[in-house]
């Protein structure tokens, strides 16, 4: 069912981070992780979003051979109980800052996802969103998701997506009909994809006329080695922040109610969508 198109009653400020995680060393990434939580709170923010896999790092061979150190294990109500992560609940609190964070997920049905963490202010860690469009090889290490995921934060309906999920139109498209007024995202874009980066999140952007938050893991060592440019971007695509292609970031954008309502107001695509797109196409030679 579409949700009706609210808009916040106030702005909403949000970090985006870019650094790089040490392949299969959990602790060690939530003790970053922590320090970079705490950096986003210094600067503002209320919500801080965290590369794909950062807390196990997106290293495949590290994740098929050690998949026991390399994942969180969750309840059947989504907790993750995991001590590992005990500095990212500290910093959660301390910052009052809700995260999302990228982890590998063991279920209670064995499935395995890739997984977006939600630790919420008071430090309760869940999992918030399982990847829905596995890429490449990850189809042989992880199950796919079966559902969206919508986050409330204050007033601020925010869908989440991983990576490859937001280079398809349907599925910002589906957080936008659920009334989103931004979509965060979760990546792990490698050296060489600089191009797809930079365009796949501002169209998702612009074609849903919400705030969209891309954050990326950076360096490592190839064929593992990630290109950063963490970005946001206003609801017509345009950039609120980059991050370079190089080197820890941590960027703040505050996120405009009235914005996202003057956006919506002059570019109406989603009020003026079509419930389908005419029926049996038509075909003519030339």
């Amino acid at each position: 069912m579409t949700q009706p198109r609210t808009v916040p009653t106030a702005p909403l400020t949000v970090a985006t981070v870019q650094a790089t995680p040490t392949p299969g060393d959990v602790a060690g990434n939530a003790l970053d992780a922590a320090d970079l939580i705490r950096q986003a709170g210094e600067l503002g923010a209320r919500v801080a979003v965290l590369p794909e896999l950062f807390l196990c790092a997106y290293h495949p061979p590290t994740l098929a051979a050690d998949p026991t150190g390399t994942d969180v294990a969750a309840d059947p109500a989504g907790v993750v109980a995991d001590p590992r992560l005990d500095p990212l609940r500290a910093a959660a609190r301390e910052a009052g800052v809700t995260v999302l964070v990228g982890a590998a997920a063991r279920h209670p049905d064995g499935r395995r996802t890739i997984a977006a963490l939600v630790v919420d202010r008071a430090g309760a860690v869940r999992v918030g969103y399982d990847k829905q469009q596995l890429w490449g090889d990850e189809r042989e290490l992880f199950s796919p998701g079966d559902r969206g995921a919508t986050l409330l934060v204050d007033d601020w309906r925010l869908g989440l997506g991983i990576c490859y999920d937001g280079c398809f139109p349907e599925h910002g498209r589906a957080a936008a009909l659920d009334g989103a007024h931004g979509y965060l995202c979760p990546s792990g874009y490698l050296a060489g994809s600089e191009h797809r980066r930079d365009l796949y999140y501002a169209a998702r952007a612009l074609d849903n006329t919400m705030f969209v938050v891309f954050s990326n893991s950076v360096g490592g060592v190839d064929p593992w080695r990630f290109n950063g440019g963490a970005a946001m971007y206003d609801p017509q695509g345009r950039v609120l922040a980059r991050g370079a292609d190089e080197g820890t970031a941590v960027l703040v954008a505050t996120l405009d109610p009235a914005v996202l309502a003057a956006t919506r107001a002059a570019h109406s695509m989603l009020a003026d969508r079509l419930p389908d797109q005419g029926g049996p196409r038509m075909s003519m030679s030339g």
